[in-house]
């Protein structure tokens, strides 16, 4: 079984959490027994999630050595140059070693996405723009590292895509299964 589920923001992907007080959990949202997440997305970002109950359907969208692309809306503060798309692009340098290129695209108009709880924080000043991510590595807050490492902090992180699954019209807390894997 393969399932698609629109993570809310604030929400962790694992099923118990054992913190004080404890933070919302996939538990709350009336999955399938047996099923678990094949891969990760940080508490304070939305979107796609898939989860399965099969350990090599979640290998193979897992692994690294696949290059499952995943692509990401990515709102963040400022305008980005044609110079900061070109670095975005070409590949980052971060503390972990430098990325591997990205597909990188303004979004213009800006995505229509559900409204987040809370909302993201809106400066007068400051104005900000969307960008259409895809990346075909994993590692551990890449998007947020990339975007600040150029200057571009991300406001807004939501996943769109992962290899040819799509969320699609899947409201926040939704889920849906999917054919094939």
């Amino acid at each position: 079984m393969l399932i698609a589920f629109n993570k809310p923001y604030g929400v962790l992907c694992q099923f118990t959490d054992r913190s004080t007080p404890p933070r919302p959990t996939l538990a709350g949202f009336g999955l399938p027994p047996g099923v678990y997440p094949a891969g990760r997305l940080d508490f304070d970002s939305e979107g796609l999630l898939l989860l399965t109950d099969d350990g090599r359907l979640a290998h193979r969208l897992t692994d690294p050595r696949h290059k499952q692309p995943k692509t990401y809306w990515v709102q963040v503060e400022g305008l980005p140059t044609p110079a900061q798309l070109a670095q975005l692009r070409t590949g980052v340098q971060l503390n972990d070693g430098p990325t591997r290129p990205a597909r990188v695209a303004l979004l213009q108009p800006p995505p229509i996405l559900w409204p987040r709880t809370p909302p993201v924080r809106v400066r007068k000043t400051v104005p900000d723009a969307w960008l259409s991510l895809t990346l075909t590595e994993g590692r551990n807050r890449q998007v947020r590292r990339m975007t600040a490492a150029v200057g571009l902090p991300t406001l807004r992180l939501v996943r769109v895509a992962i290899g040819r699954y799509r969320l699609d019209d899947l409201a926040p807390g939704q889920w849906r299964v999917l054919d094939g894997g």
